[in-house]
Order: C-alpha cells, then sequence, then structure tokens
C-alpha cells in the first residue's frame, strides 16, 4: 500500500495533520480564555457571597471627629461624646449604627486636593448629646481600648480567625494583629503609667492580668486559646474601668503619662510606614504581591485601632492638650487615622507610582506617616 504524494514528495497524510493542528491550538487557546474568565467570576462570586456573611467589618459604636476641614481645623466649645454607650455593662445603642456616615461630603482643601468632610458632632450624636452624663476620668480611654478588641473577638462573623485550623481571610487576620498590636501597647502605658501616681506605686491586679493575657500568642489554638485570653483581658478591663466609676482607682492625666503612649503609637507607626514603602524585604528580595495585602491590611487594623483609642485621649487627657495647645495637632492624627482606616479597596494592587493601577501601599504610607508626623509633634509639644 503507498501513500499519495503532492509534487514536493510530502505525503498527503501529513499535510492534513499538520491543517488540523492549526485548528487545535486555536481551539486549545479559546479554552485558556475561556477558562481564565470563568475562574475569575467564580473567584469575585465567592468574596463577594463571604463578604456579605461577614457583614460590617466596622464597630458598631461610632466615634466621630468634630465638624473640621483638614486645612484650618476650628476648636470647638465643650468636648464631643465620641464614645456612645456603655461597654461596661454591656450596654449596645443600635441607633449609633443606623445614624453611621454614609454620608460623607467632600470638601476641596488647599491645592484642589478632595477631602473627606468630617460631619458635626450633633449630625451624629442627635439627641444623645445633649443628655449625656459625664463619665469618670479614664473611662472613656478604658471604653475605647475595650471596643476595637472586643469587636474581633465578639461581633466579627467567625471571631477571632489568627488561630483557626483553617485560615483563608488572611486580609481579616492582619487587621486583627495590628488591632491587637495597638490594644497591647494601650494596655501596657496604662498599666505602667497611667494608673499609678509614681515608679513606687502599686500597680493595678486587673490591669496586670490584662496586660498580662493580652501577651499571649494570636495563634494559639489550645492551652491556652488566644481568643479566650484576650476575652478575659477585656474582662479584666471592664473591672478597672468598674472601680474608676465608684472612686476605687485611679487614672492620672499627666503630660508625662501620655507622652509615653504617643511616642510608642508613633513608632509603630513608623513600623508600617517602612513597611508600606519599601522595595525589597530584609533578604534582598523583591516585596510580593502576597505580603503588599498583608502589609496594608496590618496598617489598616493600626489606625482604626488607634483611631478609637485617640479619640478616648481626647476625652480624658482634654486638660493637658488644651492647656498645651495640642488639641488640633490630636484632631489631625485621628484624621488620618480616619482615612487610613476608610481605604478598602477591591483588590490591593501595588503598580509603580507613576503607573495606571493604583499603589494602595503608597496610598496607606502617606496617611500612616501623617499620623506618625502628628503624634511626634504632639509628643513634643506636649513636653515643652
Amino acid at each position: 500500500m503507498t501513500q499519495d504524494k503532492d509534487n514536493n514528495g510530502v505525503p498527503a497524510i501529513e499535510q492534513k495533520s499538520e491543517g488540523n493542528g492549526g485548528g487545535f491550538k486555536q481551539f486549545r487557546s479559546f479554552r485558556v480564555v475561556v477558562g481564565v474568565i470563568f475562574a475569575g467570576i467564580i473567584l469575585w462570586g465567592f468574596w463577594f457571597l463571604l463578604g456579605l456573611f461577614e457583614g460590617s467589618d466596622k464597630p458598631h459604636v461610632i466615634m466621630p471627629l468634630e465638624e473640621e476641614v483638614v486645612h484650618g481645623i476650628e476648636e470647638t466649645e465643650g468636648l464631643p461624646h465620641s464614645i456612645e454607650g456603655s461597654y461596661l455593662l454591656g450596654e449596645h445603642d443600635t441607633k449609633a449604627e443606623e445614624d453611621e456616615v454614609d454620608k460623607h461630603d467632600v470638601t476641596l482643601g488647599q491645592g484642589g486636593v478632595h477631602q473627606p468632610k468630617m460631619l458635626p458632632e450633633h449630625e451624629i450624636l442627635g439627641e444623645r448629646g445633649s443628655s449625656h452624663h459625664p463619665k469618670p476620668l479614664g473611662v472613656h480611654f478604658v471604653e475605647a481600648t475595650i471596643l476595637v478588641l472586643n469587636y474581633e473577638l465578639s461581633e466579627r462573623f467567625w471571631g477571632w480567625r489568627r488561630n483557626d485550623l483553617i485560615r483563608f481571610t488572611d486580609n481579616v487576620e492582619n487587621m486583627q494583629l495590628g488591632t491587637l498590636e495597638v490594644v497591647r501597647r494601650a494596655s501596657v502605658v496604662l498599666m505602667e503609667r497611667i494608673s499609678r501616681h509614681g515608679p513606687s506605686a502599686t500597680i493595678d491586679i486587673n490591669l496586670q492580668n490584662a496586660m498580662n493575657w493580652l501577651m499571649i500568642k494570636p495563634e494559639k489554638y489550645w492551652l491556652p486559646a488566644a481568643e479566650q485570653k484576650y476575652l478575659d483581658s477585656m474582662e479584666e478591663l471592664r473591672a478597672y474601668a468598674q472601680k474608676l466609676e465608684k472612686g476605687a482607682a485611679h487614672f492620672y492625666d499627666r503630660t508625662d503619662n501620655l507622652i509615653p503612649l504617643l511616642i510608642s503609637f508613633a513608632d509603630l507607626a513608623g513600623s508600617c510606614d517602612e513597611n508600606l514603602v519599601k522595595a525589597e524585604e530584609d533578604d534582598g528580595s523583591s516585596v510580593s504581591w502576597f505580603k503588599v495585602d498583608d502589609y496594608f491590611y496590618y496598617a489598616k487594623g493600626i489606625a482604626r485601632a488607634m483611631e478609637k483609642i485617640l479619640h478616648g485621649v481626647r476625652e480624658d487627657f482634654s486638660s493637658v492638650l488644651e492647656t498645651r495647645h495640642g488639641v488640633d495637632l490630636l484632631h489631625r492624627a485621628i484624621h488620618a487615622c480616619h482615612v487610613a482606616a476608610e481605604l478598602d479597596p477591591w483588590l490591593v494592587t501595588n503598580a509603580s507610582l507613576d503607573g495606571i493601577l493604583a499603589n494602595h501601599r503608597a496610598n496607606m504610607a502617606a496617611e500612616i506617616s501623617h499620623v506618625r508626623y502628628f503624634l511626634n509633634a504632639l509628643a513634643k509639644a506636649l513636653s515643652t
């Protein structure tokens, strides 16, 4: 049996195979493109559904800034009652959640830059602002510290995630780590300095327990479980706040107690700033896309927790802040925290600074560096 050949001596069967091969390549390329698009749709749908189950990742209690524009903040008379509801007694007022600002008006600042406008206090607090009874010194600060971590432990969908056996929500996990670090630093300064009149004074046992249990590694699943010890630490902080209510504990609102807290927060912001702007890791390798979102969400967790606790500082250290003219600097630091906490991209990208895509690390770094600057400037102002 012989094969037919063309004029060049090539078997006809081979020619036919070559023609079919070209068609197969086109079909294969089409399948790859369709497969990539289909996989992208599936992933988008998965994260969309996860977001619906998780719900809002913002604490229910709202602590707004006083009405201000970033450039040219004017002090208003009286103090904002920024922390509503008593977490000491387990109360929760959902009206604050309903009034939350989806009314983000935008104002034009200097240089033509659009800046979010802070709503007036009365628009957030409504009738409660006028009938709110002043709390004993220190309670606002302690409640703010409890609030930010209590949300991650008790109110967020799935609760504390860092020690879960199955972990696939690394963005939330990194936000929780940032929140934990801020609460740790606040509790250390509260125990060692703010609650004592001097280095020879007795350490409050509730604050000591709270600080020790907050130092449990966040990945501990058992013996002890991290979230359980963190919940125990929140109970110890509540016990300390109850003693403040009864006059059985102390809270010293002196500048030499506030300055270490501000410096500690500024150092933490500086560490975040470095991770957000660096192009290489310590080993010389480039910052991978898998680490970009880790750095971003860790800084977001720090900004969110710091914003709430600094509101507590504004309430309980108001006398020294006003005497040393530090209210404006603190408000600017709080505003930078607020802007950083509100950054919520659908996908964190790390494009070049002059590229078409956003560089979300750089956007976060800009606000975190502002936080660091204003906290350091406030610490310097209070020390003079």
